[in-house]
C-alpha cells in the first residue's frame, strides 16, 4: 500500500478517536484530531498526483474517507444541536443522490469525476467542523460563533449547488 493510501486509511481510523474525544465534550482533542486527519486529506492528494500514485483504491477510498470523517463530525453535532437536523438531512440527500448517479454511470461504464463545486463543498465542510469545535471550547468568542455558522451555512449553499449541478451535467445518467 502506498503512502497516499495509507494516509486515507489513517483518516478513517482517526474518526473513532474523533467520535471518543467528542463525546466526552473534549473539544480541543477532538479538534486537533480533526484538524490532523483533514490534513491527511490534502496531502494524499498531493502525494499521489506528484508522484504518479493515483491508485483504484485511492480514487473509492479518499472521497468516502472525507465523508465518514466530515459527516461523523455532523452527526456528532446533530446529536447536541450544534447542526440542526435538517441541514443534515440536505446533506446526507445530495451525498445519496450523487453516489447513487455514479453506481449507475459505473455500472455503464462511465466514469463521473468529481466537480470542482464538489471539492469547494467539502473544503467548507472541513473548515466549518473546526470552527462548530472551536466555538464548543470558546462559546462566548462571538466573531468564532459568526464565522463558525457563516461556513457551515456557505457549506450547506454549496452542498445544495454541487449537487444540483452535478445532476444537470449527468442527467444522461437518468435516461439509462
Amino acid at each position: 500500500m502506498n503512502l497516499p493510501n495509507k494516509l486515507t486509511v489513517l483518516r478513517m481510523i482517526a474518526v473513532p478517536f474523533f467520535i471518543a474525544c467528542y463525546m466526552m465534550e473534549l473539544a480541543i482533542p477532538a479538534l486537533i484530531i480533526f484538524a490532523l486527519a483533514s490534513l491527511t486529506d490534502m496531502l494524499d492528494g498531493q502525494i499521489a498526483r506528484k508522484h504518479n500514485l493515483v491508485t483504484n483504491f485511492g480514487k473509492i477510498m479518499d472521497p468516502l474517507a472525507d465523508k465518514i470523517l466530515v459527516y461523523s463530525a455532523f452527526c456528532m453535532m446533530v446529536q447536541d444541536g450544534t447542526v440542526p437536523g435538517w441541514m443534515m438531512i440536505v446533506i446526507l440527500a445530495r451525498e445519496f443522490v450523487v453516489s447513487g448517479m455514479r453506481t449507475v454511470a459505473a455500472s455503464e461504464g462511465i466514469v463521473v469525476a468529481a466537480g470542482m463545486s464538489g471539492k469547494i463543498k467539502t473544503v467548507l465542510q472541513m473548515i466549518a467542523v473546526p470552527l462548530l469545535l472551536m466555538l464548543a471550547a470558546f462559546p462566548d468568542v462571538m466573531i468564532l460563533y459568526y464565522a463558525a455558522y457563516g461556513f457551515l451555512w456557505a457549506s450547506l449553499i454549496m452542498t445544495v449547488v454541487s449537487g444540483v449541478e452535478y445532476i444537470m451535467q449527468n442527467k444522461s445518467v437518468f435516461s439509462m
